[in-house]
């Protein structure tokens, strides 16, 4: 018997210890209840509670949690049946609301989030179900956060992780999208045609414009040239007439010469003439072009003080 009292005694100490010294770890809280009513919350080191009479009521989580929302079949507003899927991240941020305001968080929260995803979804058609989903995101995040406001809970995000439309609407896609690539393909190939003849037709414009130029210098160039000429013929015109003026009869022969010489040349240029025949006085020519020096030179040097000419040695002499 005198053992048993040192035994009592050591087992009311560890009971004591164990139900009064209360250790919470980092990213827990603990709620203390009064004979059952909540009194207050225990962050996270140690704590000690008032023997017999506290004790712990609830243990919270208070890290960031992420719920996977189970598939559903959702009817679009244009009556197609697509399965969807989605991930909710959500962090208790006080204990007491999270611990008593709802049973079973958890499972509330996941509820609350696939009825709202029938809803959002349903609310839309396919394609824009398809094509929107940042915003099916931020309407369902804006919803289900404000409805756990009141249980202490902060969604974080919501987002959807897999959305699957009927096989045959799956098929129809696939042939809309190979039409659609096709059609810009001809679209884009028909542009590149498009800019390939401007080009063509830009470069022709450029060509043109440039031989229309050459050939606007050419035609000044001959004008220039005939010009030249013209005032040179004029020049040996007003000589010659000015030698026919004074009775210089090789004045007369020049210009008989240069027609001369002009028929026959034409003459002999002409493409059905294949044979050329000399006339006969073709040498009397000779006599007339001499003429026509000795012209030149009595016109080009009538100013001109005329060299000594030795007397001519008689023949025979």
């Amino acid at each position: 018997m005198s053992y048993l009292v040192p035994l009592v005694l050591v087992a009311l100490a560890i009971f004591l210890v164990v139900n009064v010294i209360k250790i919470v770890p980092q990213g827990r809280e603990f709620t203390v209840e009064r004979f059952g009513r909540y009194t207050r919350t225990l962050k996270p080191g140690i704590s000690i509670l008032t023997p017999f009479v506290e004790s712990i009521g609830r243990r919270v989580n208070m890290m960031e949690q992420v719920l996977d929302v189970p598939q559903q079949e959702v009817i679009t507003k244009d009556n197609v049946s697509v399965k969807v899927d989605a991930i909710v991240f959500i962090q208790v941020m006080d204990a007491s609301q999270a611990a008593y305001r709802v049973d079973n968080l958890m499972y509330a929260i996941t509820q609350l989030a696939q009825t709202n995803l029938r809803t959002v979804v349903g609310s839309m058609e396919l394609d824009e179900v398809l094509s929107q989903r940042d915003q099916i995101n931020t309407r369902l995040l804006t919803t289900i956060d404000a409805a756990t406001h009141p249980w202490g809970v902060k969604v974080a995000r919501i987002e959807i992780k897999d959305l699957t439309p009927p096989a045959d609407i799956t098929n129809a896609m696939a042939r809309q999208m190979k039409a659609e690539r096709e059609r810009r393909a001809v679209i884009t190939e028909a542009e590149g045609e498009k800019q390939s003849q401007i080009a063509r037709a830009e470069g022709q414009k450029q060509s043109a414009i440039l031989q229309a130029e050459g050939r606007r210098e050419a035609a000044f160039r001959d004008a220039e040239a005939r010009e030249r000429e013209a005032e040179a013929e004029a020049k040996a015109t007003a000589f010659v007439s000015e030698a026919i003026s004074k009775g210089d009869v090789n004045a007369i022969n020049y210009f008989i010469a240069q027609k001369y010489v002009e028929a026959f040349g034409d003459l002999a240029r002409s493409p059905n003439a294949k044979t050329v025949i000399v006339p006969a006085d073709f040498a009397g020519l000779t006599g007339t072009v001499a003429g026509v020096a000795e012209l030149v030179k009595t016109l080009g040097g009538a100013d001109a003080p005329r060299a000594a000419v030795p007397p001519t040695k008689p023949r025979g002499a």
